[in-house]
């Protein structure tokens, strides 16, 4: 009996070290705790071609999303990190409406950054989004449509 107990004390810690040091789990694990729509509020919700990865080569660190809420006429942008959350890093949620300057929410956050909100009914917008990675490269992470778009 007492070496089942501290085999099964053995694997549980065994398992939560390697849960602890795997990213993909632990991102997956916040990513679940952050919606775009919580995160914009109500009466947001996705557009075609609204959600678009963040990327440092083939690895993933979250997702930027394009939101709008049709009876107010706004757009709303929020960067959700699927990587290193829980740490502080540099992550960034930018919306541009044709004809205005970009707006950006900028700063070293633990879950996401946004959301970032203009009034855009009846005009073309572009998001983007950005995350940096804790490691000794500080591989930064870029997704988003540049152009513009979503006219309406």
């Amino acid at each position: 009996m007492i070496k089942s107990v501290a085999k099964a004390v053995a694997m549980t810690a065994l398992a939560a070290g390697v849960l602890a040091a795997n990213p993909a789990y632990t991102a997956y694990a916040a990513s679940t705790a952050y919606t775009p729509e919580g995160v914009c509020g109500a009466g947001f919700s996705r557009v075609q071609d609204g959600s678009r990865p963040l990327k440092s080569g083939r690895d993933t660190f979250g997702h930027v999303y394009l939101m709008y809420n049709r009876s107010t006429g706004y757009n709303c942008v929020v960067t959700i990190k699927s990587a290193f959350y829980r740490t502080a890093t540099y992550t960034t949620a930018t919306l541009l409406v044709r004809g205005e300057k970009p707006k950006t929410d900028a700063g070293k956050f633990k879950y996401y950054a946004g959301p970032v909100k203009m009034k855009a009914r009846g005009k073309c917008v572009a998001y983007w989004g950005s995350t940096r990675d804790t490691r000794l490269d500080f591989a930064e992470a870029t997704g988003g449509r540049r152009t513009l778009g979503n006219c309406g």
